[in-house]
């Protein structure tokens, strides 16, 4: 018996991904018919050479490359990073903005480190991404669940209904995990305007902007002269650049609030490491072209998900988006045993919608996350076939327990 333990940690779920590849345990496919693996929402190819061959020169030839940089992240990055939100986004953002952090994850947590404690409470839309609950579990942080509407977009008005004395933060993320909605700018500035009023922080996740399917900016929330007094900004390097591995993360908040992040970074990381801000700097200076084709396969991938799951019987696609489709399946099993079941009778590993919704909301069974980024036109057609083959194999199986009735 281990004494003592966190019992928040203790009562916290254990990490998704990782339940989902002991499914795997013990089985074997064949070359014939390959595992199609849609679970997890992660880059499988390395970045571009010219990207791994930057980060090997500094790690031959920059001696300071393999040493402790500055906690908020090295100044040519952060610059970058600075210079291209305030092109990208029509409003200023300085390097004194930006922070770096190891990976989007943990820019999560130092934002969320700055505006809440135990006890205190922080909206989120459900269905949410299982990490952020995750941290707010462990903290004793009430994650409150704000259901979405219409197109799996959230509403301001149904948020301020949720707002106690408690209340810190509303958290967003857009281009959306699980569920791929892309929330209207309007939407994100309703949100700010809230905020703003109620004395709350709002967390804009960004961490798949770079696949958002429209082309200009998603929204003006950095146009607004006083944007720092509300607005938290995270990012990912590792969906755009493949560097998942090296674990680059940025948040965009103000000058005055960076001083509390910097107070959390030097605790748990001292700083992002620095071969991972070398090749997120060459990725911003040398990569635009790549990036762009990058985006348009994804989009290209997001068009047959959408094609695919219309032609499926029973199945609704109810959100499509960047890496995700969150899809509403047609069994009257609950998604926790049936995606288990999936991965036995079809050879698909998915993530069921329960990893994403609170115990006691029904939506959770009916629903499955599809990470679709990782396959293309052919997998994802592939990927359709099998889970109509098994719905076919599954109603006949009814079929028959009905007739020996």
């Amino acid at each position: 018996m281990m004494h003592p333990l966190n019992p928040a940690l203790a009562a916290t779920f254990r990490p998704p991904v990782m339940e989902a590849r002991r499914w795997l345990e013990g089985l074997a496919f064949s070359q014939d018919r390959p595992l199609i693996n849609v679970s997890q929402a992660a880059p499988v190819d390395p970045p571009p050479e010219g990207l791994r061959q930057a980060i090997a020169e500094a790690a031959l030839n920059r001696p300071e490359a393999h040493l402790y940089g500055p906690v908020l992240g090295n100044a040519d990055l952060r610059e970058a990073v600075a210079a291209e939100w305030t092109r990208a986004y029509g409003g200023p953002v300085a390097p004194g903005n930006v922070a770096i952090t190891q990976g989007c994850n943990q820019a999560f947590c130092a934002a969320v480190a700055t505006v809440a404690g135990a006890g205190d409470e922080i909206v989120i839309p459900v269905p949410w991404y299982f990490n952020h609950k995750m941290w707010l579990d462990m903290h004793g942080i009430r994650a409150v669940p704000l259901s979405c509407g219409q197109g799996m977009v959230p509403e301001p008005q149904a948020a301020a209904a949720l707002i106690t004395p408690r209340t810190r933060a509303i958290v967003l993320v857009s281009p959306n995990n699980p569920s791929g909605a892309e929330y209207p700018a309007e939407v994100l500035r309703g949100f700010l305007d809230l905020c703003r009023a109620r004395g709350l922080s709002l967390i804009v996740d960004e961490t798949y902007r770079d696949f958002d399917s429209r082309p200009d900016a998603p929204h003006q929330l950095f146009a607004d002269p006083d944007w720092g007094d509300t607005l938290i900004q995270l990012y990912s390097f590792s969906k755009a650049f493949r560097l998942t591995g090296h674990r680059v993360g940025a948040l965009v908040a103000s000058p005055a609030r960076l001083v509390e992040v910097e107070k959390f970074l030097d605790t748990v990381a001292i700083c992002t490491g620095q071969l991972g801000q070398v090749g997120a700097l060459w990725g911003m200076r040398n990569l635009g072209e790549w990036l762009a084709a990058e985006r348009a396969e994804i989009l290209r991938r997001r068009a047959a998900m959408a094609r695919v799951m219309a032609q499926m019987e029973g199945w609704r696609l109810k959100g499509c988006g960047a890496y995700f489709a969150w899809a509403e399946h047609p069994f009257a099993e609950s998604s926790a045993s049936l995606a288990p079941r999936l991965v036995r009778e079809a050879g698909v590993l998915l993530l069921p919608g329960t990893m994403f919704m609170p115990e006691d909301d029904p939506a959770g069974a009916r629903h499955v996350r599809i990470a679709f980024a990782n396959a293309d036109t052919g997998g994802i057609e592939a990927l359709g076939a099998r889970l109509s083959a098994f719905g076919r194999a599954a109603a006949g199986d009814l079929a028959g327990r009905a007739g020996g009735a």
